[in-house]
This record gives structure tokens, C-alpha cells and sequence, in this order.
């Protein structure tokens, strides 16, 4: 259950950056581009933090949850002086999604459920991206998505110590 949970997260942060984009006139093919890259980085991220695992098998714990705990406050300082620039789908789509990659080392260090991870991250992250996709382009840019954000970051900072805490 906790993997669906974290795809849901992984997808808030992408929701957060494009309620700001009105302008996007692709928005199905970069929800689905962004979907597919928030499964595919994942899988290279789980493939490397088993390889990790195996290697620093004592101090996993502790590494993936300083991982998470930076994303997560990443997260929270990145609500400061956002400022979007037009850059192309892909590049964007890809700048979305690095951010599953990080997350998913650690959690293939804690050894939890590859693939139902990355099946929750691909379809919240389409579903939530077109859907932020099409408020921002119906003018619905007052929502900047820190609250989002906030929530996002403090929920990796939580998982960094239920990680470290519950070994």
C-alpha cells in the first residue's frame, strides 16, 4: 500500500510545476511522455538501489532515508523563486520526472515492491499532469502548488525516518 501512497507523491511535485504552464498546447502527449518517464527512471533507480543494496547492505537504512529526507526538503525549498521558463515537452518531461529516480534508489534499498510502484507513479503522474495541465491552460494559474509541494516534502522527510527508525 505504501508504494501506491509514494506514487501519488512522486506525481504531486509534477502537478505543483505544470499548474504554471498555460501555454503547453501538447498536454496528452506530456502527460503521457512524463507518465512513461516516471516509470522508466524508476526501474533504472530500483535496478541501482538493489545494486547498492548488495553492496552497503548495513547502511542502507540510513542512506536511503538521508536520500529521502533531502528530497523531501527539497521539495519544501524549491516553493521559494519558482520561476518557469518555455522550455520543449521532452525536456520538460524529463526535468519532471528525474526526481522519480532519486526516489526510486531508495526505495529499491529498502527492498520494497518494484512494480506496483512504478504502475502507481506512471498512472497518478498522467492522470494528475493532464489534468493540472488543462486547469493551468483554463486560467486557473492563482495556485502556485506550494501547498502541494509542502505536502510532497514532508512526506518523503517522513518516510526518511519511518525508513531509518524501522529497520
Amino acid at each position: 500500500m505504501q508504494e501506491i501512497l509514494i506514487g501519488l507523491i512522486v506525481a504531486l511535485d509534477v502537478v505543483a510545476l505544470y499548474l504554471l504552464l498555460p501555454t503547453v498546447k501538447q498536454r496528452f502527449l506530456l502527460a503521457l511522455w512524463t507518465a512513461l518517464l516516471h516509470m522508466i527512471f524508476p526501474i533504472i533507480g530500483f535496478t541501482l538501489g538493489n545494486w547498492m543494496l548488495s553492496i552497503l547492505m548495513q547502511w542502507s537504512n540510513v542512506i536511503s532515508s538521508i536520500l529521502l529526507f533531502f528530497i523531501g526538503l527539497h521539495f519544501i525549498l524549491s516553493t521559494q523563486n519558482r520561476e518557469i521558463k518555455p522550455i520543449p515537452v521532452s525536456i520538460l518531461a524529463i526535468s519532471a520526472s528525474l526526481d522519480t529516480f532519486s526516489v526510486s534508489i531508495s526505495f529499491g534499498m529498502l527492498n520494497l515492491q518494484k512494480y506496483l510502484f512504478i504502475v502507481s507513479a506512471g498512472i497518478w503522474t498522467f492522470f494528475l499532469s493532464y489534468i493540472s495541465l488543462t486547469l493551468a491552460r483554463r486560467g486557473h494559474r492563482s495556485y502556485k502548488g506550494n501547498s502541494l509541494k509542502w505536502i510532497a516534502g514532508i512526506a518523503f522527510i517522513s518516510f526518511s525516518l519511518y525508513a531509518l527508525f524501522n529497520k
